[in-house]
This record gives C-alpha cells, structure tokens and sequence, in this order.
C-alpha cells in the first residue's frame, strides 16, 4: 500500500464537497436533490464508479463546474468517491443537510473552498480516500477583535441576525 496526497484543483473562491457513495445511481439523486433544495444551483457533480467500466459518471447544470468536478475525480480515482463543485454564490451550507439526506450517501469528507488536499491509499486493487487537509493550520487562539470580526462577517453575508 502507498500513500498518495492529491490537491484539488479549483478557483481560489468555489466551493465544493466531497464525498462517498455506494451506488451508480447516485449520480442521478444527487443531482435531484441538489436541483431541488436550491432552485436555479449551479453545480457539477462527478462520482468514480468502483465495478464495471469503472467509469467517472457526471451530471450538472453549470458547463464549468462540471468540468471541475470530472477532472478532479479522475485525479482522485477513488471508488465510490463523489465531488460536487457549486457555481458562485451557492455554498454548502445550503445543500449539505439534502446531500447527507441521499440515501447512498455514506459519508462527507469535506465541504469548503480552502485549499484541500485528499489523502488516498492505494493498492493493487485500487484507492481510498482516507480523509483530508482541509486549509491551514490553526496558527493561535482569538481574541475579542477577532470575535467581533466572526461575529460581524456573518452577520454581514446574512446568515445571523
């Protein structure tokens, strides 16, 4: 068995989710779900297929996005692994609780637009995500400006009052 890190490649600012399902059919709820819980989303979706043709099987709504999505699959070539790239101002805070809801859907890795890097194992058989970097380092403790400053962000992109 080897250890592989991958980055994900993307825009500085997209959002995007990673994840694990067990099932082709994934490919088709997810869009579903997605399409349904945020009226006019633009995404891409990409999921690995782990038997058959072993394909990466995509859907989506936004040309760009899927495009992200079926490149970075590819480079992560893990079964049943998934990506969801999300078009500007759509974020996964909107869609998550719907993505954790599919009924395939085994597990979330990651949800973010920091810079990530997948940690895979691979074998003879194949890969498997095992978790991820997601950003940077904790570099201290805040303090009461930096409070002020989370506290006033959110409020300010309205997800508090």
């Amino acid at each position: 068995m080897e250890l592989v890190t991958v980055k994900i490649d993307k825009p500085e600012a997209v959002n995007f989710i990673l994840g694990q399902t067990h099932f082709i059919k994934s490919v088709e709820d997810i869009h579903e779900a997605l399409v349904a819980a945020v009226p006019g989303i633009a995404f891409g979706l990409a999921f690995c297929e782990a038997s058959g043709k072993c394909l990466v099987r995509w859907s989506g709504t936004d040309s760009a996005m899927v495009e992200l999505a079926r490149k970075n699959a590819m480079t992560i070539a893990a079964g049943h692994c998934f990506i969801v790239f999300l078009g500007e101002g759509f974020y996964p805070l909107n869609v998550l609780n719907t993505l954790k809801a599919v009924p395939e859907v085994c597990r979330i890795f990651c949800a973010t637009a920091n810079p990530t890097e997948v940690i895979l194992a691979e074998t003879e058989q194949g890969r498997a995500v095992l978790g991820v970097v997601d950003g940077f380092r904790a570099r201290g403790i805040e303090g009461e400006e930096d409070i002020q400053w989370r506290k006033d962000l959110l409020r300010r992109i309205g997800y508090k009052l």
